[in-house]
């Protein structure tokens, strides 16, 4: 009769404790997309991380008459400003759940 050599010892293997499951709730305030009331004019959100809100917000149209009398039109870039991610600004377009 052949003995085979077995090995009864079991691996130091770690415990695992259970997870604990819980719905994902978003941690700040505002979100990309959303329409807000800055400064007293419309901006929209683009972009949230945990250190601030990027919204842009646009600029007036500037009108001015040239030196021949004919009225120009310029629209300027919108202006890129940055805001606390929690920042207590009316939200517009949010709707309630």
């Amino acid at each position: 009769m052949k003995h085979t050599k077995q090995n009864h010892s079991v691996p130091a293997q770690p415990q695992l404790f259970g997870l604990i499951w819980r719905p994902f709730k978003f941690p700040f305030r505002l979100r990309a997309g959303d329409v807000i009331q800055y400064e007293n004019r419309l901006c929209r959100v683009i972009r949230v991380t945990e250190c601030a809100a990027v919204v842009i917000m646009n600029r007036p149209a500037r009108v001015f008459k040239t030196l021949f009398e004919k009225p120009v039109r310029i629209q300027p870039a919108p202006k890129i400003i940055r805001i606390c991610s929690d920042s207590q600004v009316p939200i517009l377009n949010r709707k309630a759940r």
